[in-house]
């Protein structure tokens, strides 16, 4: 067991219909310390300035606290890692307003490198291109906290959020080396095939989206959806094994993982 505090972190699954419902996956790169070459979704902790009291102007959405923070570091891991800004124009904000498109994520693509470096100013970005973050195109849709064993924990929420049209996803060649869209169910037999390296947490959450057909379809079912938080305990299993449990309340395809598997990863 450690006692490392889970640091709050946050995860987006962008989505499109292409026709049929696909994610974006984004593969970690090969010298990172954990799960290295496996297939995530855009995300990671959060770092001081999404906490900014600024983001309360530049944001739609009424969210405050963790809620704010979580979601602000959700949008700014999707644009570290793909290229994908989920904002609207100050001038026209107001949520359901229109998305801004490829010709701001194109100005804006330059500066991937130096926000996920902390060299520039995520903050300062927005508020340079009279943007304002789309908060409340996030839907909630899971809450993973890590095993109290695990030696680095995180404090998770993952969110679905359309992706805009015409926007080009593609990886930022240092954290990830490939970003790819895929069918959740795809996901799921390349790793059941060995093909694809998936860790627990995102498996279960491809899982769970498999259930829907579309993106309207997985907006409309999990908008409202009671999302548990999930923190993993040792047991075993009906063999005697050791394996993770997982409340059968958050709604997941499966309720235990073999500990070997989960630990297989985390030293990859």
């Amino acid at each position: 067991m450690t006692d490392a505090a889970p640091r709050l972190s946050a995860t987006v699954l962008l989505l499109r219909d292409a026709p049929e419902l696909q994610v974006l996956m984004v593969k970690r790169h090969y010298q990172i310390d954990f799960a290295a070459g496996a297939l995530v979704f855009p995300g990671g902790k959060t770092n001081e300035e999404d906490a900014s009291d600024e983001w309360g102007a530049l944001s739609d959405g009424n969210y405050e606290g963790k809620a704010r923070i979580a979601r602000v570091a959700a949008l700014r891991e999707a644009f570290e890692e793909s290229g994908i800004i989920l904002a609207r124009p100050a001038s026209a904000r107001g949520e359901g307003a229109a998305l801004v498109g490829v010709d701001v994520a194109d100005k804006l693509a330059p500066f991937r490198e130096a926000v996920d470096r902390r060299e520039k100013s995520f903050v300062e970005l927005v508020q340079e291109h009279d943007l304002v973050l789309a908060l409340d195109t996030l839907v909630h849709f899971g809450h993973w906290i890590t095993p109290d064993m695990m030696p680095k924990r995180f404090d998770t929420h993952f969110y679905l959020a359309p992706t805009p049209p015409q926007q080009l996803a593609t990886h930022d060649g240092r954290e990830t080396t490939d970003a790819v869209w895929l069918s959740p169910q795809l996901a799921l037999d390349m790793e059941a095939a060995g093909e694809a390296t998936i860790i627990f947490p995102t498996k279960m959450n491809l899982g769970k989206l498999a259930e829907a057909q579309s993106v309207p379809t997985a907006i409309s079912r999990f908008r409202d959806g009671n999302v548990v938080t999930v923190l993993p305990v040792v047991g075993q299993d009906d063999k005697g094994k050791p394996c993770l449990h997982i409340p059968a309340e958050a709604g997941y395809v499966q309720t235990i993982e073999p500990l070997e598997k989960v630990e297989n990863v985390a030293k990859r």
